[in-house]
């Protein structure tokens, strides 16, 4: 069966049963499925919008195809109910909402006329003006407050009877009075002296805590019978989550703030254990400070909060460790793990790395692990390979010989447990600490028996960002002659020879100098290298633990963004990041780059890593962040170049310079002797520059 639809130009097929289809089966008017056969009016009269009627567009009507709805500030590339003179926009979800407006709402509030809305289907995402919370049930709306200052509020919040003013106990000095928004610049605290307490912690049931032990925390406490799910930070003593009853000190405001579970907050001050006998150990509110590298015995890895020490034999015990069962089973394995409650030296199995203290021992297969190395997955999936690894740690006579791990890129001790490929004909093989660090693992495990194939998201055609209009045959081939681009309006056709008709013509998707083939438009400048054009929508990248999105910079508002990898301005096609709160993006040039890499200037190999923090750049100098991604030398060079400092072209040009400049990486003359036509500082020793012999111009990286 087919249909003619409005806002496609082709028959639409029906298609009975979709089964496994990807992403791409979601429907383009709502995103969502079943919109096909909506009987929607081509135009309407919306109570949230009485100025004008709201005109029915295929798509959005702005730069990039993507808008934000004025009611529930989603972003929407489908169908939308439109107002071009007041730029006013709801997407279908929202525009079949039944609302009514809202009468005797008190002013005092909210000053605009609002909306009562009876179901909102899941579709409103910001939170309530007053609690916070996300939306759900009845609700009111302000169709005057528009995106990012939208108005919604909770008919439970709207009816509550709030005093203007109370006297609360977290503050006895003054009275707290009731306002409708932060009394702040932009919404934001900016001084430290203010005291706010938002609506659901100011109805909290609290009292002062009495007799609490000034030697844990030094302000006098309060206790929090039940939090409802208000506060956020961790528990300072366990670093895990708040939950049921608390105390809280209201005298350390953001970025200290100290809240404490209950049994936290009872745990004894001094004990015996069965690590140190000689010794108890003693309740500290922090790690003390005579370990170079403060870490758990137990489960080696650091940590804040309290800790049981002993400074005699310099022993410390996390809170989580003190509470360590006797046996774990873990469906990672098949027999019990049982705790050896003593001092003794040992190598995990699982990881490789030493022990000290208190080891997991499995009476079964004889090994000896450190209580986090437990809890490792047997299959996970890392950015740095495309096929699952698994944990390897049956430590047979016929295994394979040592091997370099891919991620830190040193030798691999396979008496020892690794992460090794799955596939039949790879040998891709890394340390376990390497494999599940947080920059190559987002922390998912992969379930037994994973179709392999799902993992190659390069070539399955939901993942193509092209429809192929015209085909033509080159030899055996089939090439694309005239495609479809996302990106751009109108139809493309490729190029194989000859020049665009300007010579400084660059490429729409890389910004790099077009050259063939490309693909072009006919009707505007608009062009794209081959590369470019059939560059997949989605794609895994070693400098991003998620996987990344095909996005198009000129959409933004701006024109350019900025890349997470170079950290320099880009135009054009770029890959991002949407997995939570994530904002990663990277350009194409970076995406491009792979996890090792041969630079002219250095003799080795460099590889990628992530944990850069104590070095620097032996290009530019620059000092580099622990998220800082660089490409370093794993043969003793100590050489590291960041990924702006390795993408560097060999030559550039300068605009008062006829000649192109060369990147120069050392010569044997005087700094002195060379100045910055840019700057005119004085070039330092060893600094890469660009330089024109001819012109005798010098321009130094970071001008």
């Amino acid at each position: 069966m087919e249909i003619q639809h409005f806002s496609h130009h082709h028959p639409l097929v029906f298609i009975q049963d979709h089964s496994d289809a990807s992403k791409a089966a979601l429907c383009l008017g709502c995103e969502k499925p079943e919109c096909a056969e909506l009987e929607l009016a081509s135009q309407i009269q919306h109570p949230s919008h009485p100025k004008h009627p709201l005109t029915l567009l295929p798509k959005s009507p702005y730069s990039g195809g993507r808008g934000l709805c004025d009611l529930c500030g989603k972003a929407f590339r489908g169908f939308v109910y439109n107002c071009y003179a007041c730029k006013f926009d709801l997407h279908i979800n929202c525009a079949l909402l039944q609302s009514s407006v809202a009468v005797n709402f008190p002013n005092s509030l909210h000053p605009h006329p609002l909306f009562f809305i009876q179901n909102h289907n899941n579709e409103v995402e910001p939170d309530c003006q007053v609690c916070q919370k996300p939306i759900s049930g009845q609700f009111y709306h302000c169709s005057d407050c528009t995106y990012p200052t939208l108005f919604n509020i909770h008919k439970g919040c709207a009816e509550l009877e709030l005093a203007p003013q109370i006297q609360h106990p977290f503050h006895p000095k003054h009275p707290l009075t009731l306002l409708p928004k932060a009394p702040y610049f932009s919404g934001a605290r900016i001084l430290r002296f203010f005291f706010d307490l938002h609506i659901n912690c100011a109805l909290l049931q609290s009292s002062i805590a009495a007799n609490f032990p000034n030697s844990l925390h030094r302000h006098p406490l309060f206790f929090i019978q039940n939090h409802n799910r208000e506060v956020e930070p961790h528990c300072y003593g366990c670093q895990k989550p708040i939950s049921g009853p608390f105390y809280h000190c209201s005298d350390c405001r953001y970025r200290r703030l100290f809240n404490l579970h209950k049994e936290c907050a009872e745990l004894p001050h001094e004990i015996n254990h069965l690590c140190d006998r000689k010794h108890p150990l003693t309740l500290l509110p922090q790690p003390p400070t005579h370990p170079q590298k403060c870490s758990c015995y137990l489960c080696r890895i650091q940590w804040k909060g309290f800790v049981y020490s002993c400074s005699l034999c310099n022993f410390d015990l996390s809170l989580d460790d003190f509470v360590s069962p006797p046996t774990i089973t873990v469906a990672s394995h098949e027999h019990p793990w049982v705790l050896v409650s003593r001092k003794m030296s040992f190598v995990c199995d699982f990881c490789g790395t030493d022990g000290d203290h208190s080891p997991y021992f499995c009476a079964t297969c004889h090994f000896l692990v450190h209580k986090n190395c437990i809890s490792l997955p047997r299959h996970i999936m890392i950015t740095r390979h495309r096929h699952t690894i698994y944990l390897s740690y049956s430590f047979r006579q016929n295994q394979v010989e040592d091997g370099m791990c891919r991620v830190c890129y040193f030798e691999i001790d396979t008496s020892y447990g690794s992460y090794r490929c799955s596939a039949s004909d790879c040998n891709y093989i890394a340390h376990a600490r390497c494999a599940t660090d947080k920059a190559n693992w987002d922390g998912t495990i992969i379930l037994e028996g994973y179709d392999e194939r799902s993992e190659e998201v390069v070539h399955e055609p939901w993942n193509l960002i092209t429809d192929v209009v015209e085909q033509i045959r080159i030899g055996e081939l089939m090439v694309a002659s005239e495609i479809k681009h996302t990106y751009h309006y109108h139809n493309l056709r490729l190029t194989f020879s000859g020049k665009t008709k300007s010579d400084d013509s660059q490429c729409d998707g890389c910004t790099g100098p077009i050259s063939t083939p490309f693909y072009s438009c006919e009707q505007c400048k608009f062009f794209l290298h081959k590369d470019c054009a059939e560059l997949p929508k989605e794609m895994p990248h070693p400098f991003h633990k998620h996987l990344l999105t095909l996005t198009n910079s000129h959409d933004d508002e701006e024109g350019f963004s900025w890349c997470k990898a170079c950290h320099r301005w880009y135009q054009g096609f770029s890959y991002g990041c949407y997995e939570g709160n994530c904002s990663f993006r990277i350009d194409i040039q970076c995406m491009l780059l792979s996890d090792t890499l041969k630079h002219p200037i250095h003799e080795h190999s460099l590889f990628l890593v992530h944990n850069n923090l104590g070095t620097s750049c032996s290009a530019c100098f620059r000092k580099l962040l622990s998220m800082d991604v660089a490409y370093r030398c794993m043969k003793h060079c100590d050489f590291t170049l960041d990924v702006g400092c390795a993408t560097l072209p060999l030559t550039a040009w300068y605009k008062y310079d006829r000649h192109p400049l060369t990147l120069i990486y050392s010569d044997n003359s005087e700094p002195s002797q060379y100045y910055c036509d840019l700057c005119e500082k004085e070039r330092e020793p060893n600094r890469w520059f660009y330089y024109c012999a001819d012109a005798k111009s010098l321009v130094l990286l970071l001008c």
